[in-house]
This record gives structure tokens, C-alpha cells and sequence, in this order.
């Protein structure tokens, strides 16, 4: 999809959006995961809110409570995926959101298995793991075909005290075959003494994946080696290195790029383009509390375009969701659209096909607003 007579620039289709309020008394809504909770083939949207870990069915939207009152403070994250291969995604859940307080265990940080019942609209088990303190996000990440690991990364280091201190303790879980055995836990890193938000992306071939994880101190990647984990091999990527809050992997064709909300809670889009010296180029500085980040081809382009959303209100006094749509495949010119114009105070967002028409939808909760929402993609662009 290129202008005639302009070589390398696409013809950008105006990006559609069609919007879907599916809940309307979210109380926080900071973590979103998409899978298939009950087995129908159909991914369903999952969400940890204040205290309750509730998913909503494809199709119907029907809300469910997996679990509630896990703990004391609220529940900060939620990963989800079918790592059984059985067409049911395996959940956890981190809780006792309170990030204040980096020493003490009992009064920070949880990790929580939860185990399905026969019937997954009603609750379901709940196993809690070990844990540091300052819990803040997991994802299910493959070291080789058909095994998986639960990465959890704190926000602090251990007794950190305004980001200063000791490093955070990357863990990677690993499931037993009863969840409700012990669980083998392999340190991956700590050398970022505060982070973020990290993302997981597919080697070639069938050697697993590898993460990028954004921090204060910049960006570090731990792979595994030969199909497992190896304790504290992570590596900082050169000529990342301020402080990144939201940080997501897409492709321009053959150029690979990160994309960041920096810093963290910050104003700023970035996108660092990679090679040998990774190069940065600023696409908005006009967010207020920028706290959730995506990418996607979104509008058929076969390269990915950049979602970002924030909380706050900007300089204009609103919240919302933004689409940036690259003008052509070197990277370095981009342009901006509004998905979302003050209705979405975001704390997170997620984008999947939720109704297999082949079109990414965004899907974004607010805590502000209170709201859930589906942003249907109805964007005619050249694969329909």
C-alpha cells in the first residue's frame, strides 16, 4: 500500500474505530489480559481490579469473578495465557499493591496460581507463591516448545527508598505438574533498580522467547539459553538508557524498533529504531501520566503502528488513546491520529482480534473514568 509516484510512503487508510463500553463501574482496571477462559475458541477479556480478578465472555460480555479479596491492598496485574496447550488459558495474578512499602513482604507484593474449576464462571482456586515486594507485572514467557515460565518483575528493588538501592528481583516461575507443589524460582536479573513494564517477543525457530525489560537505568534483555533460564545473564542494550516507563517490540518490515512512554509516567512517545546503535526519534511529547503502550498493524499496513494512552489530563485537559501510523517503512516519520478523545483515563491497554474479522481491536480500561472499553476496528484497509 504505497503512493503513486511517492516510493516508500504508504497510502494510510483513515483508521476507524467503533466504541464498545463494557463496563462502566471499573474501580481501577490496572491490568488487562486477553485468552480463551472458557474453551469456545473466542478470546475473552480478563482484568485485575481493585480487588476483584473478573473476566467478560465474547459475545455476551457477561461479566465473572475468578477472584476477589486476594489481599489487603489491591491487585496490580494479571497474566494470561494457555500454556497446557489444551485451549483454556492457565492465570495468575499479582496483588498487595503497595508500592511504599519495599521491604516488607508481608505488606507488599503477592504472587497468586489460580486453578479452574469445571465451571470457570464460578470461583476459582487460589495458590500463592513466594514473592518479593512492589509486585507489578508478569507475563507467561516459553523457554522451548510447550514449556512455560510465570516472569514476575517488582517496581523496587528490596528496601529501595525513592529509587535508590538495590536491584529488583526479576523471578521466573516455573509450574510444577500440581500447581500446588512448590515452585522452582530462578533469578533472571537485578540490575535496574526500579522498572516498569517489560515485553516478551518469539525467536526464530523454536529456541523460545526473550524479554525486554524498560527500567530506570534504561532497557535490559534476558533470554534463555538452550531452552532454559540462566540466572542473572541479562544485558543492557546500548544507547537505551533513560528512564523508561512503558516499553512494547514492533516491525517496519525488516527494521525491528522498541517503543517507549518515557519516562516512567511520563510525557513522551519514543521509538528507537534497532541495529548496532539504536536510533531515537521523539513521536509526542504531550502526554500526562502515559501508562500503556502497544503495537500493532492495525490498518493492514505489514508494519506495526504504536497505540499509547494516558491517565491524566494533557495540556489540553484530556485523557485518551492515540494511534501513531508510520509514513513509511525507514521509521523516522510518523504520523498521529486520536482514537480516544477524554473518554479513557488509561491504565492499561491490550490489542487483540476479538472477533476474527482479521482487524486488531484496542482494548483499554481507565480507573479515572471507571470504564472498560472495546474500540471495534473497522478501518478499511487492503486485506479486506
Amino acid at each position: 500500500m504505497q503512493v503513486a509516484g511517492e516510493p516508500g510512503r504508504f497510502s494510510i487508510p483513515e483508521p476507524q474505530f467503533e466504541v464498545q463500553v463494557i463496563d462502566d463501574r471499573v474501580s481501577i482496571g490496572y491490568g488487562l489480559a486477553i485468552g480463551d477462559v472458557n474453551g469456545n475458541g473466542r478470546p475473552d477479556i480478563l482484568l485485575a481490579d481493585k480487588n476483584q480478578i473478573v473476566w467478560y465472555r465474547n459475545g455476551d460480555w457477561q461479566r465473572f469473578v475468578i477472584a476477589e479479596n486476594l489481599t489487603e491492598f489491591d491487585n496490580v496485574c494479571i497474566a494470561a495465557r494457555d500454556i497446557t496447550g489444551d485451549g483454556q488459558v492457565e492465570v495468575a495474578v499479582g496483588a498487595q499493591w503497595n508500592p511504599g512499602e519495599t521491604s516488607d513482604q508481608e505488606r507488599s507484593g503477592s504472587v497468586h496460581y489460580l486453578i479452574r474449576p469445571d465451571d470457570p464462571t464460578e470461583l476459582w482456586d487460589v495458590v500463592t507463591l513466594p514473592h518479593e515486594p512492589t509486585v507489578h507485572r508478569m507475563r507467561w514467557v516459553r523457554t522451548e516448545q510447550g514449556r512455560y515460565s510465570l516472569v514476575v518483575v517488582p517496581l523496587h528493588g528490596r528496601g529501595n527508598v525513592g529509587g535508590e538501592g538495590e536491584g529488583v528481583q526479576v523471578l521466573a516461575y516455573l509450574p510444577p505438574e500440581n500447581p500446588r507443589d512448590p515452585w522452582e524460582m530462578i533469578l533472571l536479573d537485578a540490575s535496574l533498580n526500579m522498572t516498569h513494564n517489560f515485553d516478551v517477543i518469539s525467536h526464530e525457530g523454536d529456541s523460545g522467547e526473550f524479554i525486554f525489560i524498560g527500567g530506570r537505568q534504561g532497557v535490559v534483555t534476558i533470554q534463555p539459553y538452550d531452552g532454559k533460564w540462566v540466572s542473572e545473564t541479562a544485558q543492557s542494550l546500548r544507547g537505551v538508557d533513560r528512564g523508561i516507563g512503558e516499553i512494547r517490540h514492533g516491525t517496519l518490515g525488516g527494521i525491528d524498533f522498541l517503543t517507549t512512554i518515557e519516562p516512567m509516567h511520563g510525557n513522551e512517545v519514543a521509538v528507537y529504531l534497532l541495529g548496532d546503535e539504536p536510533e531515537r526519534h521523539q513521536l509526542d511529547d504531550s502526554l500526562h501520566q502515559g501508562h500503556a503502550l502497544a503495537a500493532a498493524d492495525l490498518l493492514g499496513l505489514g508494519i506495526d503502528q504504536i497505540v499509547a494512552g494516558w491517565r491524566n489530563p494533557d495540556p489540553e485537559g484530556k485523557v485518551g488513546i492515540k494511534l501513531y501510523v508510520p509514513l513509511d517503512e525507514s521509521g523516522t516519520r510518523w504520523e498521529m491520529y486520536l482514537v480516544d478523545d477524554n473518554t479513557m483515563a488509561t491504565e492499561d491497554l491490550v490489542i487483540a482480534d476479538l472477533d476474527g474479522d482479521g482487524r486488531p481491536d484496542i482494548i483499554a480500561a481507565g480507573r479515572a473514568t471507571g470504564n472498560l472499553i472495546i474500540y471495534w476496528n473497522k478501518t478499511q484497509n487492503g486485506s479486506k
